[in-house]
């Protein structure tokens, strides 16, 4: 490929990747809008981040697997036409129940995307430069994930809080049109007459169903019995892949392959503890601090404008030195943000909230890039698929296992309420858990990405 093309294909990659996450976060910013609409209470409002994390999850494994079977363009295009396609259902949307329809569609289209996408820039840019262009990539997620809460922020003020749906439609053409005329379908040889594992695709999509919906409902009995079948399906799961002629992922591989596996974790941990920094700032701005939707997502852009400088250095950097010393700099960095944020009361001054975000920007800045480039670097091409997949799947189940934990601590302290100044001490003590939860996973993840080992160059 000629080095304009696949910069027009990077450049695809990086639209999709920016307006998918801004869709998924800037609805943070129309939570209480939306909560006045539907009138729901603050358990439903936890379900509308929530249903498209679990969307986003089932299909990943599968869609990789399919992906390096078929070619990584025709599911990458599914995913990007399907995800336009549901944001333009919003239109009809009546009542919670069906906008949470909507959200667990965006997120299995979404999974499609995720399941491709640093595959098929990995592969374009596999000679040199993958570092850097990596970092472009990651760039486009977080800023989308932080520019989500501006953009949607005013959008809901101005025109709607549907409009955070159906808005970054139009720019979705554009990545439609440039992926048609210039990514192409890399199908891998003797790959194409692999089956699909059906029986680990259902397996997987039953374990993650039964570990969302027990975690978020604890200690409920039924809650309970579901967590331990989900835990007891993972060991199911897992058994049956190693013995499965072609799985989904073979685990007994995967163990044997320290850099992957290690950064799998970290990845885990850390976006276990990135993903309910909007929802949890979005309700404490709004809330407890009076902010507008559009002043509490300007605030919070301070984050993306920090991550969107450093990904793409650091994954420069990644290219001529040590990726797991950066990565795990990074973790660090992003614990103290948190340590910050859980001193919040609820006249804090927003110069505490800056400091906090200024931290957490650096720590995902140095983490992500690094981290993706070693884990990628350590799998032959004909696998990037599913890498990139795994990967995302990290990240999602991360996000997913977090959500659930905030969503037992919303129901437990706020039950089925709707949060109403009355309610404002119970809403910070969940801020306050929230944010001390995730600074033990950024922990973790500094451990994970330190032991994982020198990559071999």
């Amino acid at each position: 490929m000629n080095p304009r093309a696949r910069w027009f294909v990077l450049a695809s990659i990086c639209i999709t990747l920016f307006i998918v996450p801004l869709s998924m976060s800037g609805v943070n910013m129309a939570l209480p809008a939306i909560a006045d609409a539907l009138h729901a209470d603050a358990v439903w409002l936890s379900w509308i981040p929530t249903a498209t994390l679990w969307g986003s999850i089932v299909l990943l494994l599968p869609a990789g697997r399919v992906a390096d079977t078929v070619g990584r363009k025709p599911i990458f295009l599914l995913g990007l036409l399907g995800f336009s396609l549901a944001s333009l259902l919003v239109l009809f949307v009546d009542s919670v129940a069906v906008l949470l329809l909507v959200r667990v569609l965006q997120g299995l289209f979404s999974s499609l995307v995720f399941a491709t996408a640093m595959a098929i820039v990995a592969t374009v840019f596999s000679d040199n430069n993958r570092g850097s262009a990596l970092g472009f990539t990651a760039t486009s997620v977080y800023l989308g994930l932080t520019c989500g809460p501006l953009i949607g922020g005013w959008l809901t003020e101005h025109i709607g809080w549907q409009s955070v749906f159906w808005g970054p439609v139009l720019l979705a053409l554009v990545a439609i049109v440039l992926a048609v005329i210039y990514i192409r379908n890399d199908v891998q040889s003797g790959k194409a007459s692999q089956p699909l594992d059906w029986r680990g695709s259902v397996l997987f999509v039953a374990l993650s169903t039964l570990l969302l919906l027990g975690l978020s409902g604890l200690p409920n009995l039924y809650n309970v019995l579901m967590l331990i079948a989900g835990v007891v399906l993972i060991f199911v799961f897992v058994r049956y892949e190693n013995r499965c002629e072609f799985p989904l992922v073979r685990f007994s591989l995967l163990a044997t392959n320290r850099v992957m596996s290690r950064s799998l974790m970290a990845s885990f941990m850390m976006y276990a503890a990135h993903y309910p920094v909007l929802f949890l700032l979005s309700l404490y701005l709004q809330y407890l601090q009076g902010l507008s939707p559009s002043e509490a997502g300007q605030l919070i852009l301070l984050q993306a404008l920090i991550m969107a400088v450093l990904a793409p250095i650091s994954g420069r950097l990644s290219d001529r030195y040590e990726p797991r010393l950066i990565a795990t700099v990074g973790c660090l960095f992003f614990a103290a943000g948190f340590a910050v944020l859980v001193f919040l009361t609820s006249d804090s001054a927003l110069n505490h909230v800056i400091l906090s975000l200024s931290l957490l920007g650096v720590g995902f800045g140095l983490f992500s890039t690094p981290n993706n480039n070693a884990a990628l670097g350590s799998v032959p091409k004909e696998r990037l698929s599913i890498a990139s997949a795994l990967l995302n799947l990290s990240r999602t189940s991360g996000n997913m296992f977090s959500m659930a934990i905030i969503m037992l601590l919303m129901s437990h302290f706020l039950e089925s309420d709707q949060i109403r100044p009355e309610r404002y001490p119970d809403l910070l003590l969940v801020v306050k858990l929230g944010f001390a939860s995730a600074c033990l996973y950024s922990v973790l993840a500094a451990w994970f990405s330190y032991s994982r080992g020198k990559v071999t160059r």
